[in-house]
Parts: structure tokens; sequence; C-alpha cells
């Protein structure tokens, strides 16, 4: 399965807020085994929603969408996602009387309609209430293509991804995505001749054109970091694909290892 990652806030494209839903979610859907090719971010504005929309799931079987969730005019994202799958939206009486808790717990005497409309989901959805926040989120799945919609602030985001990861994608993942860091020492460890990316590329060439597990190289600031990636059933079998290539690197490269770890 193929997924994109769309990100929706004016806010982001402008940079008053720096995009770290993006990083989390490609970081877990590797874990699932679940492929992102794309990432992108759009302005909360209903045309453009719609076309990077139509365009995402052009090129992917999964869309995971972050923001658009809240009470305002401009907080379109259901809305858009509802449209594009040509569902209703019907109102939801758990998510109103969790949104209602919480937003009369901020002192506020009675609902406005404006909140009142973060109770209504596509119909059929699977709906993912928020804990930490109003806006729930869910689950689309029609056609063979899925959305899921989760809220823009990381913490409600983080954590109704944990309720889609139970409810859905867990069942869906066949494989996961594992990898292994190498890096380098540094130009203040070994010459630079032996440090510099393209050096440390050149002596495992051989190696960067792989499928399975796959190997590639980074520039950091304390030093070249190399990556090798495997997909499989588990993580014992992905390390069975990866330890024969780590055995070659480590024969290639030797004394230029700082050290070897699990990627995060």
């Amino acid at each position: 399965m193929t997924a994109e990652i769309l990100c929706v806030g004016t806010e982001i494209l402008l940079g008053d807020i720096v995009n770290t839903n993006a990083q989390f979610l490609a970081r877990e859907l590797a874990k699932l085994g679940i492929s992102v090719h794309y990432q992108t971010v759009v302005g909360d504005n209903a045309q453009r929603l719609k076309s990077v929309l139509q365009i995402a799931f052009s090129r992917a079987d999964m869309v995971v969408l972050t923001g658009g969730l809240g009470p305002t005019k401009d907080d379109l994202t259901k809305e858009i996602v509802a449209q594009y799958f040509g569902l209703e939206l019907v109102f939801d009486q758990k998510a109103y009387d969790m949104l209602e808790k919480r937003i009369l717990s901020y002192g506020l005497e009675k609902i406005s309609e404006s909140n009142r409309k973060q109770a209504y989901v596509p119909k059929g959805a699977i709906v993912l209430y928020n804990d930490n926040g109003t806006a729930p989120g869910c689950i689309i799945e029609k056609g063979g293509k899925t959305a899921i919609l989760l809220p823009g602030p990381p913490n409600e985001m983080e954590a109704m991804f944990a309720k889609a990861r139970e409810a859905y994608l867990n069942s869906i993942s066949e494989n996961t995505i594992f990898s292994v860091n190498i890096k380098i020492k540094s130009r203040k460890e070994i010459s630079a001749q032996d440090s510099g990316e393209s050096a440390v590329a050149d002596k495992i060439s051989h190696l960067l054109d792989l499928a399975n597990p796959t190997v590639a190289t980074y520039a950091k600031e304390d030093g070249v970091l190399i990556r090798v990636t495997a997909c499989a059933e588990n993580k014992e079998k992905a390390l069975e694909a990866i330890n024969p290539v780590l055995e070659q690197i480590k024969s290639i490269l030797g004394n230029s290892i700082a050290h070897i770890s699990e990627a995060e």
C-alpha cells in the first residue's frame, strides 16, 4: 500500500509553525510497512484542497490528512473529503457529547453553532473520537481508496493516530519497514578523503542500487550517515535481509565507522 501525507493549514505555508506532523506520520507509516511517496501542504482553500486531494488519490492508495477539522469557516477538510467520496455528513451524538463536555469545562455556558459542526462526520466512516481536543477524526474506505482525517495540533494528532492504527492500520499492514544506521566518523576523527559523503558513496556504490534492502547515504553536520532499510513481514525478517549488507559495509569501511544503531 502506498500513502500520501496531506497537511492542511495556511499557517504551515506561511512558516508560522513547523510541520512536525508530516515527520511523525512518515515514521509511523514506515513502521507499518506503508510506503509514503509524497508529502503535500495546502492552505485553507476549498478549491486548492480539492485539487491536491484528487492528485493525491491519483498516485496513492491512502491519503492521511491533518488539520482543517476545527470549527471555523476555513476548516474544510472533512467537508471536502466527504464530497470527494460522495458521502453526506451526519450528526454523531458521542462526538457532540465529548466536545460539549470539553467546551463547557473551559467555562463557556453553551456550544456555538460553529463548534457544533465538528460533531458531524461522513456517513459510514470509522469515527476517531478526540480525547485531547474537540474535533473528531475519521477513516473512510471506499472504492479501493482510504482517507484518514486527523486534527492539526500535534498532541491531538499523535494520540488519534494511535487510535487509527488500532482501528484500521494494523489490520491492513502486512509488512514492516526497519532501518539500521551506520554512522561514519567526522572529519575531525578521520581524513576528509574518507569522511565526505561522495567518498563514502563511491566506496559502497555497488550497494546503492539494491532494491530490498535499500542503502542510502546522508550528509550530516557530525559526519556521514548510511541507512540500510528493509521491508519484511517483521523486524526479525528485515534484519535477516539487512545483516549481509551490513557485513559488506563493515568490511569496506572498517575503521571509518563510528557506530551502528537501529533507526528510531
